[in-house]
């Protein structure tokens, strides 16, 4: 079924335009598929272009070399190649039928048939495609979902998660940033029942899908049915007593204060901010080490009290770090909320917390041994010493007068 024209800007970039020409002509054919047009229908940036060919893979490639445009085989055996134009990558696929499935991966075939691409794609918001002049071609009736705003599985949602697992936790993520109201019905009880198929899934690939979750305008909602269904259970036991509440609070503070959506510090609230605890959920998930040491970080620091005072908030910031000590203090916020009596402190904390710049030590070892000090233990309990002190003065402390309690205690 073919549609109105697609409206957007990025329709007109010459490279693009470039290589759907080059893959049309002689019998084939390329269209715009998936993202890019979704987006571009719901209002969302356009970060990618992807694009569908009935070209063959070794057939891509051909055309594209004698056009002068580099090929790059990022997936051939599954029908995939990046045209790189203007250090601007486009995904080029042929289109596919899965043969065979294990509720990981597919086996593909190579096809011509643009309805059986559609088909073996997951929602019906993804298998949108768009000639090179924009006009819509909508097979299974993605458009109309898009403008209700509803994420759909295409076909049998469960015969669409048997084929790959990772489907239940896309479909929540696309509902987080696509979805109004309730999530499909169909989907929604697919999920519940097929969930314990989400075992068989890579560490990385839960985490990749729940950071692109976390990272929507609002995930409350998906979490909410995540919660319902079981799955949020399975995935984070740690929240089954623990509960989601607290990722409303930081919601509304979120609003309140304009703060850029931050997966890690939302994925805070979902779990008990021990250190035990964290340390057991990057494990399981083989979080990033970045990732990891900001859980622990967070874990290990204390709750921020309103009355702190920047002199204290410095000491800490510069025992601990400062991204500890600011996700303690959003977090400390979205507890409380945004008009409670002590939100205006605590964001003058913030505040100050993001401007400080932590002084650097004004004396090192080279500074003691040129007081006749020698290297070892006694000098490296002496310099503790004197950064405790230099801590305790509000970094008032200069290298002379640090030098000089030195000299008086040796």
């Amino acid at each position: 079924m073919t549609n109105a024209k697609l409206e957007a800007d990025w329709l007109a970039d010459a490279d693009l335009q470039r290589i759907l020409g080059v893959l049309t002509g002689d019998g084939e054919r390329a269209r715009i598929v998936g993202g890019a047009i979704r987006n571009t229908l719901i209002g969302h940036p356009v970060t990618d272009i992807d694009i569908a060919t009935t070209c063959v893979p070794g057939e891509t490639v051909r055309r594209l070399e004698a056009a002068g445009i580099k090929a790059v085989d990022t997936g051939m055996e599954h029908g995939t190649v990046t045209a790189v134009a203007n250090h601007t990558g486009y995904e080029i696929t042929t289109l596919r039928e899965d043969v065979e499935t294990d509720g990981r991966r597919a086996r593909v075939e190579f096809g011509r048939s643009w309805q059986h691409d559609a088909q073996r794609r997951d929602f019906t918001i993804n298998a949108l495609y768009a000639e090179a002049d924009g006009t819509l071609v909508d097979l299974i009736g993605g458009r109309a979902d898009i403008e209700a705003r509803r994420v759909r599985f295409i076909g049998d949602p469960e015969q669409r998660i048997r084929e790959d697992y990772l489907r239940i936790l896309r479909f929540f993520r696309f509902f987080a940033w696509y979805g109004h109201g309730r999530p499909d019905a169909d989907g929604l009880k697919a999920c519940a029942r097929l969930k314990e198929g989400m075992a068989g899934l890579s560490a990385e690939r839960i985490w990749a899908e729940m950071r692109k979750l976390l990272a929507a305008t609002d995930p409350s909602r998906a979490l909410l049915w995540m919660r319902q269904t079981g799955v949020l259970t399975l995935l984070l036991p740690e929240s089954e007593k623990w509960g989601i509440d607290g990722i409303h609070g930081l919601m509304e503070v979120e609003r309140a204060f304009d703060w850029a959506p931050d997966a890690v510090l939302r994925l805070m609230t979902l779990v008990p901010l021990r250190e035990e605890a964290v340390q057991g959920l990057a494990q399981r998930w083989k979080l990033p080490n970045a990732v990891r040491d900001r859980l622990v970080a967070a874990a290990r620091e204390a709750d921020v009290v309103a009355d702190l005072g920047n002199k204290m908030l410095e000491q800490r910031i510069y025992r601990s770090s400062r991204q500890a000590v600011t996700d303690r203090l959003r977090l400390d916020i979205a507890r409380r909320g945004a008009h409670h009596t002590e939100t205006p402190d605590l964001m003058a904390l913030l505040a100050h917390a993001e401007a400080w710049t932590a002084p650097r030590f004004p004396v090192a070892g080279r500074d003691l041994a040129g007081l006749g000090m020698k290297a070892g233990p006694a000098m490296g309990e002496t310099l503790s010493r004197l950064e405790r002190a230099w801590i305790e003065s509000g970094f008032a402390l200069d290298r002379h007068a640090l030098l000089e309690m030195a000299r008086e205690t040796r």
